[in-house]
């Protein structure tokens, strides 16, 4: 683990349990379980709404992380530092902040245990705990993760996204092995994003002739977007990139990486560099709690209105919600917006009614200058903004990924004050059907 990593490490894991402190127990009109993307913006919508001291946010980290930017990280473009910053400074001071995460939900009794041992009883709960990784699933993994000596990294964890540039630095040729699970967890375009910007960056320091890149994905597709998923099939063919699809990694060793193919065939493959989307899956507190998530242990919410379907002063967002929708940040804008009204309705007494259309967006990277931006929303319905094509690649879309994404995040999304870009698409792109 780097240095960096080291110094995050007693921000982002909860401490030991009190155990000698006596319990409390703690009264709030509205909880937000989370305090990532979903959490933080509903947060401060309510905080605008509702009394100082009715909100109670639920988080075990002292750190907020603005995930997208691990890639950039990865890819030598920004560090670490500018990826996060702390729980209390992104807050609002109405808001009272508990440094504890939940362990088990009673949606019935309007209660939630946390893991020090306190109760939180609640008016209206609304549950944004995001996704976890789970190493463990892939044998072997974990163990070379933290292994400096073995090129195995991934995007998806501060602890590791330094450790994806160092391996790419390294590299000087050979196989390069690039992995997506078959149940796809936040930012399916996170995977190719780090993969095109590595071969970019070797065909700068001149030995892409001596580099074999395979993509391998769980998935039938190189993303879920057919229109999308056409140009980035070409991309990868134009480039010398080999996608594998329906191919599941199961386990990491320092030699080689084992997969089983579409038809449950043992594949072996050598590598020299290899980066891995880790299987992930919602916080298991949800799970464990009957009626609460599905059977998937995703939240259980309607998805157009976000409520969840048992429990109706219950509500959920982001990605640990079983939505249809490509789990981005960029869904959080909608989403927050269609939860404040219709939460703000069910307090009045009334039922919700504005609805969440599925929007997601994913700004591919295809090099150090050029991208590509998906839009959509439900049944993959294409959704773009721009009055151009924005599966061509374009040097504006990695511009704004680099220097315009970022702030927009930090200073509106997380703030509650960004709807997405519905208003921009009236105005840019007035004739969409």
């Amino acid at each position: 683990m780097s240095v960096v990593c080291k110094r995050l490490a007693p921000y982002t894991i909860h401490g030991v349990r009190r155990h000698c402190k006596a319990r409390k127990t703690y009264k709030c009109k509205l909880l937000v379980v989370g305090g990532g993307t979903g959490g933080c913006s509903v947060a401060w919508r309510f905080s605008r709404r509702l009394k100082e001291n009715d909100i109670i946010l639920l988080e075990p980290s002292t750190i907020h992380f603005y995930q997208p930017a691990f890639t950039l990280v990865a890819a030598g473009e920004k560090t670490l530092d500018q990826s996060y910053k702390c729980i209390p400074k992104i807050l609002p001071k109405s808001v009272t902040w508990l440094h504890d995460k939940a362990e088990n939900f009673e949606p019935s009794q309007n209660l939630v245990h946390t893991w020090n041992g306190d109760k939180i009883y609640y008016e209206y709960m609304v549950i944004a705990v995001g996704l976890k990784n789970d190493y463990e699933k892939v044998i072997g993994l974990q163990k070379a993760l933290d292994n400096p000596s073995i090129p195995v990294s991934t995007i998806y964890s501060p602890f590791y996204c330094t450790k994806t540039w160092r391996n790419i630095q390294e590299f000087s040729g050979g196989h390069a092995l690039f992995t997506f699970p078959v149940m796809g967890g936040k930012c399916a375009g996170a995977a190719m994003k780090i993969m095109f910007l590595a071969q970019d960056y070797w065909r700068m320091k001149k030995i892409v002739s001596k580099t074999n890149i395979t993509y391998n994905t769980g998935a039938p597709a190189m993303f879920g977007i057919p229109k999308y998923s056409d140009v980035l099939k070409k991309l990868a063919a134009n480039r010398g990139i080999v996608p594998n699809y329906c191919t599941h990694l199961v386990e990491v060793s320092p030699e080689e990486a084992v997969f089983l193919g579409p038809g449950g065939e043992t594949i072996r493959l050598p590598y020299n560099i290899l980066h891995v989307t880790p299987p992930m899956s919602p916080p298991c507190c949800l799970g464990q709690c009957e009626g609460l998530a599905d059977a998937t242990g995703y939240l259980d919410v309607d998805v157009h209105t976000l409520q969840h379907k048992l429990f109706p002063n219950v509500f959920g967002l982001g990605d640990c919600t079983n939505t249809p929708n490509g789990k981005t940040a960029s869904a959080v804008a909608p989403q927050s917006c269609v939860l404040e009204r219709n939460l703000a309705d069910v307090m009045a007494g009334k039922k919700p009614t504005t609805k969440y259309d599925g929007y997601s967006a994913c700004p591919l990277l295809t090099s150090y200058t050029k991208g590509i931006l998906a839009e959509f929303i439900y049944c993959k319905k294409i959704w773009e903004t721009f009055p151009f094509d924005q599966s061509k690649e374009s040097r504006l879309i990695y511009q704004l990924n680099k220097h315009v994404f970022p702030p927009l995040y930090w200073r509106c999304l997380i703030k509650g004050k960004w709807n997405g870009p519905c208003k921009i698409r009236r105005i840019l792109n007035p004739f969409r059907k």
